[in-house]
């Protein structure tokens, strides 16, 4: 591969030493920024490499981002520039690698979505303490709803429960459950009084 066939040839001069999440990372980013232009990796590697506490969907959508960008340059973008022999080769069984893990990472979004749909299907009860008003002593957060989900089978947790806030009262509520950035559904959750009320 030649530099005059690069959109950003002066990144693939760049070393990054060390092996560690944050350079394999900026490795990728280099390489792909290389082929496809600073423009198209910057916005992935900057919310990359700025999360620390990321959730496991987060990370997922990062995965899949990167598989189908990986995926892209060794099945199409590698063949473009004239590889030869072995190179072509390797590009060629690297590029059915990242096949297999884009598949992969659709396969356990499939699931997900699986799971959404049992999820909407379901309802949450959560008994508390109130007053003769219905308002609560204490309230009720994302990972009390996530503890009951959980205990019925289902593996939500507390940062896919997206609340306004905590509740503060009895009564029905509707609450949005968002398991990856495609895969949102909403659950029921009922808050009655505690049986010592």
């Amino acid at each position: 591969m030649t530099a005059q066939n690069l959109a950003n040839p002066e990144l693939a001069a760049c070393e990054v030493h060390g092996m560690t999440r944050a350079s394999f990372i900026l490795r990728g980013a280099l390489a792909a920024g290389a082929v496809y232009g600073t423009s198209a990796v910057t916005p992935f590697v900057s919310s990359a490499l700025a999360q620390t506490g990321t959730s496991d969907v987060d990370i997922l959508n990062f995965a899949l981002t990167l598989e189908y960008l990986e995926a892209d340059f060794y099945n199409a973008k590698a063949m473009q520039v004239g590889l030869s022999g072995q190179a072509k080769e390797y590009a060629k069984q690297f590029g059915e690698e990242e096949q297999a893990h884009v598949a992969a990472l659709e396969a356990a979004i499939k699931e997900l979505r699986g799971q959404a749909d049992a999820v909407s299907k379901y309802s949450v009860t959560l008994e508390a303490n109130a007053n003769k008003e219905g308002h609560l002593y204490g309230s009720i957060v994302a990972n009390d709803i996530s503890k009951a989900l959980k205990s019925a089978g289902y593996q939500v947790d507390a940062d896919h429960i997206n609340l306004d806030g905590p509740l503060k009262e009895l009564g029905m509520y509707t609450v949005k459950v968002e398991l990856h950035a495609d895969v949102k559904t909403e659950v029921k959750v009922w808050v009655v009084p505690a049986a010592s009320n």
